[in-house]
C-alpha cells in the first residue's frame, strides 16, 4: 500500500484530461482541499486529516498527478496542471473551499485562487513555493536535472528525505519514507516524478497580486529549502495580506513533524476565515 490513510477513507476517482486524480474524504462541514508537495503522498496529512474533520470540516485530500493513487500518464505536470486539477476537483466537489497546499501544492494553489476565486474560500501556504527561488541558476537547475534523473530518482528522494523532514521526525517517519520511495519504483512513476521537478513556480509569483482571499502561511523553523525560512514566510505574507505562524522544530513538513500544533494554527484561521465570510 502506498498510503497510510484509515481504511474508511478509500480513493475516489476524478477523471481530468490525460488521466485520474485520486482523492478521499472525510468529515463534514465547510471544505477543506489538502494538497501535497512534488515527490509526496497524500498520506502527508494522515495526522492533519482526523482532526480537521473532528473540528466539523468536510476535509477532501488529494494526489499529485503521477503520485499516489492518481494516473502517471499525463502529458505534463508541475504548478500549471496541478492548479488545473485543484479548480476541476473543487468544481466536482461543488463548493468552494479552503485550499491547504505544501511544498509546490502551496504555489499550484495560488494559481488556482488567481484564476478562480470563486472555488477558493481561503489558503492555508505550507512550506510555500510561490515564486522562483533566487538561488535557482540554471547551474543549479541542471544540477537538479541530472540528480532527479529517473534510474536512481526513488533512491535519491529516499535518501534525501531526511534533510527535508530537518527538527523533530513523525514518529512514522521510517514506514513512510519507506512507503514514498515504493510508490515511485511503479511503472511510469519515476518518470512522472522527474518530469514533476522540473517545474517552476513564476505564474505562481505572478498570480501573487491578484490574491484577495484570507491567507495563513505556516512555515518549519528549521525549513531546509529557504535560507530564511521566517524572511520568506513574512514576505509572502506581506504580499498577500496574509499572517505568519512560524512551527519550531520542524522542517518542509510540519503537518507530519508538529501536527498539533500545525493543526491548532490552521483550525484558528478556519474559524477566523468563517467568521469573516
Amino acid at each position: 500500500m502506498t498510503n497510510q490513510h484509515p481504511a474508511d477513507t478509500a480513493a475516489q476517482y476524478l477523471t481530468v484530461l490525460g488521466g485520474n486524480i485520486a482523492f478521499d474524504e472525510r468529515g463534514t462541514g465547510p471544505l477543506v482541499l489538502l494538497v501535497p508537495g512534488m515527490g509526496d503522498l497524500r498520506s502527508t496529512y494522515r495526522y492533519l486529516t482526523p482532526t480537521l474533520a473532528a473540528a466539523g470540516y468536510r476535509v477532501v485530500t488529494t494526489d499529485l498527478r503521477g503520485h499516489g493513487d492518481s494516473d502517471a500518464g499525463f502529458p505534463s505536470y508541475g504548478d500549471l496542471a496541478t492548479a488545473s486539477d485543484i479548480t476541476a476537483l473543487l468544481r466536482h466537489l461543488d463548493a468552494p473551499a479552503v485550499v491547504v497546499g505544501n511544498s509546490m501544492g502551496a504555489g499550484a494553489a495560488v494559481i488556482a485562487a488567481a484564476e478562480a476565486p470563486e472555488l477558493v474560500a481561503g489558503l492555508v501556504l505550507v512550506g510555500p513555493f510561490v515564486r522562483e527561488p533566487a538561488a535557482a541558476t540554471p547551474l543549479a537547475k541542471l544540477f537538479m536535472r541530472v540528480l532527479m534523473a529517473r534510474p536512481w530518482i526513488a533512491q535519491v528522494w529516499k535518501a534525501y528525505l531526511p534533510k527535508l523532514y530537518a527538527g523533530a521526525k513523525p514518529r512514522d517517519f521510517a514506514q513512510y519514507r519507506d512507503a514514498v520511495a515504493e510508490a515511485m519504483k511503479r511503472p511510469g512513476y519515476a518518470r512522472a516524478f522527474s518530469e514533476t521537478t522540473r517545474t517552476n513556480h513564476e505564474r505562481a509569483g505572478e498570480s501573487l497580486a491578484a490574491i484577495t482571499t484570507p491567507t495563513l502561511v505556516v512555515m518549519g523553523d528549521k525549513d531546509p529549502d529557504f535560507p530564511d525560512p521566517k524572511a520568506e514566510a513574512d514576505w509572502i505574507s506581506s504580499a498577500l495580506g496574509g499572517t505568519t505562524v512560524m512551527i519550531e522544530e520542524a522542517g518542509h513538513y510540519p503537518q507530519s513533524q508538529q501536527p498539533e500544533r500545525t493543526s491548532a494554527a490552521i483550525i484558528d484561521f478556519l474559524g477566523a476565515a468563517e467568521h469573516r465570510g
